[in-house]
Order: C-alpha cells, then structure tokens, then sequence
C-alpha cells in the first residue's frame, strides 16, 4: 500500500541518488559556516528543550487535550530547528550544531541521513522530480502503472491535508525504515554510524521522558511522536509543485506569527530555496523586501495562511499523485 516512488514524510527519500544530487546541489546550499553565532536560533533552542522538559515532567497535570497539542507542537518545532541546522546554523562549528539537534524528539530519523536527503533535495533543477529529488511525493509512470487500486487509493487520500495528517507519519516509517531494514540485510553498513550517533539521542530523550518523568512510552508515542510528525507535513504539505519553471515549484504561505514561528518562517518557501543558506529569522525582512517579485516569479503558488490550506484541502486532495510529466 505504501508506494516507494517518493520521499517518506517530504524528508527521505532515495538515498543512492540523494548521494549524486548531494555534489551537484547549488554553491548557496554548500554554504554552511556561518561567522558568528547566530543568537536567535540558540534561544529558540533553549525554548524547545525548556518547554519540552517541563512539558514531561508535569505531564500527569494536564489532561490529554492540552498535553497532545503542546507536545506536537514541540516535536514539530525541533523537526525545524534540525531543517536549520542541517543548512549549517547556529555557530561554525559542525559538531556543535549536530550537537545542539542530538536529542532526537521524534525519535523516527537520524539527523545525518535527514541532513545528506535535505541536502540533496536543494538541487532546484531536480526539484519535484520523482526518481531524483528524494523529497518530491510524486510518482512516475512506471511506479503508477505498477500499483494495485488500494496503493492508487491510499494515495489520492495521502494527498489531502487530512489524510497527511492521520496516515503520513505513518507512511514515512514504513518506507524509511523498510528501505534501512533492506539496507542493512544486504550488507550494506554504510548508515551504521549515523544511526549509532541517532541512538544516543534517543536514549537521552527516553531517559527523560520514561525514566526521570515517568511518562509512559505508549503515550509518548501517542500525544508526541506521531502528532508531531504530522505537524510538520502540514508544511511539507504544499511546498512544492510540479512546474516547468522552476521558481515556481516552491509555495508563498504567508503565515501568522504561531505558524510561522513554528516552521521557523519556512512557510515562506520560495525565499528558502533562493537563499536556502540564510537564517530563518532574516526571511521575512527579505521577502517583504522582494514581496512583488518572489509573488510574480512563482506563478501565483500563494496562500493566505494555513486557514486557506486547510479550508482548501482538508478533504479535496490538493492534485494527483502521478507526475504531470509522466500524465501528459
């Protein structure tokens, strides 16, 4: 049911081609030492560990209603802090801006494989590209024609809001940690390390949260992980489309402060992708700058806030899973 032409999640996708695109994306997306620490994204870290600390261990003081939003939110939040650093933010140390995302709050992905598929996705000539762009959800002729009319179902409702949010994080565990499963069996040990280094943040994040704070792991998983995850494909939701230009592959979501605090002003999509090295907290003083000719060079891909999304698509799929190329 689980098609395996795109990326899981809008994070990972084919690894082997992530590995050629990685060399070939633009110099502004090699670009990942900043000069100086960059101090708005140290306290947004500082916030989220904070919030999500006292958050587990005053869990047995609020009800589920509150705890599930809140804890979402959260893991969410962090799911955009490490999309920065894998751009090479805060500080100009590698290691400490691997260090600062270590704690893996969505427990799924390993930083360094989400970085090198990110990465790799940055190369805007591929981009929405089913067999090379490893975020692109579309899928080609061939994979189309070879799914049964359950897979062809699962991914017209995939392909509402509503359904990315029930079913997507799903869906993205089940192909990523297939395709790692089918790795490793094969012999191919390459990831070893980046799931080693994952593992220790995982278990600091259990050690917290099931061992000092007593919050069971099922719930954990419950009102956390999983909503967690489907908070953030509410931004990959609409990200990118399928277009012959290419800037105007890449959303306009002009989002209010909770939003777009929460995406870390990656609602703001385009601009990311023109300037993918700049900081998050310079985005929007640059696209109010240029508000006109971001606006008139992505083709009207534009959306007053995630209430329009949502009134949009929450039931309506939001177009095809086949690639237009391969449709035409």
């Amino acid at each position: 049911m689980f098609e395996e032409g795109s990326v899981s999640a809008g994070f990972v996708g084919n690894q082997a081609r992530s590995q050629q695109a990685l060399s070939e994306r633009p110099a502004a997306a090699r670009r990942r030492l900043p000069k100086y620490i960059e101090t708005p994204t140290l306290l947004v870290a500082l916030a989220i560990y904070a919030a999500f600390g006292a958050l587990t261990w005053f869990h047995a003081a609020l009800p589920w209603w509150l705890l599930l939003p809140l804890g979402a939110y959260l893991v969410a939040w962090h799911g955009s802090l490490q999309h920065e650093v894998t751009h090479g933010h805060p500080t100009p140390s590698a290691l400490a801006n691997e260090l600062l995302v270590l704690p893996s709050l969505w427990l799924w992905i390993p930083f360094r494989l989400y970085r090198e598929s990110h990465l790799a996705h940055h190369n805007d000539a591929l981009l929405t590209d089913p067999l090379e762009d490893p975020e692109s959800y579309y899928l080609d002729a061939g994979r189309w024609a070879a799914a049964g009319p359950l897979t062809r179902a699962f991914l017209w409702v995939h392909n509402t809001l509503a359904g990315r949010l029930l079913l997507g994080p799903l869906r993205c565990l089940y192909v990523f940690w297939k395709g790692e499963i089918a790795r490793a069996l094969s012999g191919d040990f390459l990831h070893a390390k980046a799931w080693a280094i994952h593992a220790v943040g995982v278990a600091l994040v259990l050690a917290w949260v099931v061992g000092v704070c007593g919050l069971p792991l099922w719930q954990f998983l419950l009102y956390f992980v999983y909503p967690g995850i489907a908070l953030s494909l509410v931004r990959s939701f609409l990200e990118h489309q399928a277009r012959p230009e290419v800037t105007e592959r890449s959303v306009i979501i002009e989002a209010g402060p909770l939003m777009s605090l929460l995406f870390l002003n990656n609602n703001l999509h385009l601009v990311h992708h023109d300037k993918p090295g700049l900081a998050w907290y310079r985005i929007p003083a640059l696209y109010r700058q240029r508000r006109a000719l971001f606006l008139a060079s992505n083709g009207g891909y534009f959306f007053k806030g995630y209430g329009e999304v949502f009134r949009r698509y929450f039931l309506r799929p939001k177009e095809q899973p086949l690639h237009p190329a391969a449709a035409a």
